[in-house]
């Protein structure tokens, strides 16, 4: 095999070795950080609904950038409630972020 244009065939090789890297990258972006999911556990308060408690923990690391919706389906079934009901005093589980 004979190479006509030595640079474009150099520049093909870049190409596809930063196409690749990236691929790998992508691939790969959430294994740098060694991170185990760990629980907090609320308690509710008076005036308290899941979705101001989803509100509240669309700020933490764990639920950045989620929806409410998500977050309060995500509760419910970490707590195994049926309903959006909740209970002054009753226990909720939260799933956390700690990292090694």
């Amino acid at each position: 095999m004979k190479i006509v244009n030595l640079n474009k065939f150099v520049r093909g090789i870049c190409l596809i070795f930063v196409i690749t890297l990236l691929i790998i990258l992508f691939a790969s972006k959430g294994s740098f950080s060694y991170s185990e999911k760990t629980y907090k556990t609320i308690y509710v308060c008076s005036g308290d609904t899941l979705w101001s408690i989803a509100t509240n923990l669309q700020n933490t690391e764990y639920y950045a950038g989620k929806d409410v919706r998500f977050i309060i389906d995500d509760i419910k079934k970490i707590n195994g409630l049926t309903n959006s009901n909740l209970l002054i005093g009753e226990e909720i589980t939260i799933p956390i972020l700690w990292f090694k």
